[in-house]
């Protein structure tokens, strides 16, 4: 979870400052750039959920799941633009944000399995 959450505020520092997206919500707007709320928080809890689901299934229905979460995410990211919580450049493309969250999942669970080895 530290993993996911230290590659996931590295990731959201380097595409805000790229000008790919921002987040016009967050808390301390003056300290941070990102939704430290969420890389805080959200990122590591869902990463748990994750890695609990993924480790109890078979590698075919893994593989499943990882692609409907990316599928699932990228609509979310969607929708919260839509709240005005998250706003994307224009030269953003959401496709990047399905191949992006499939790769992101895909690292965090290789990283836990090395570790429990």
């Amino acid at each position: 979870m530290i993993f996911a959450s230290c590659l996931g505020t590295y990731l959201d520092l380097l595409l805000v400052e790229k000008q790919l997206y921002s987040f016009p919500v967050r808390i301390l707007p003056d300290l941070f750039q990102i939704n430290i709320m969420f890389t805080l928080i959200g990122l590591p809890v869902g990463t748990a959920v994750f890695l609990y689901n993924a480790e109890k299934m078979r590698p075919s229905w893994r593989i499943g799941f990882v692609l409907f979460l990316a599928v699932a995410m990228a609509v979310a990211e969607q929708l919260s633009e839509t709240m005005g919580w998250f706003s994307h450049g224009p030269q953003w493309r959401h496709s990047y944000s399905f191949f992006g969250y499939m790769i992101f999942m895909w690292l965090v669970l290789r990283f836990h399995r090395w570790m429990n080895n």
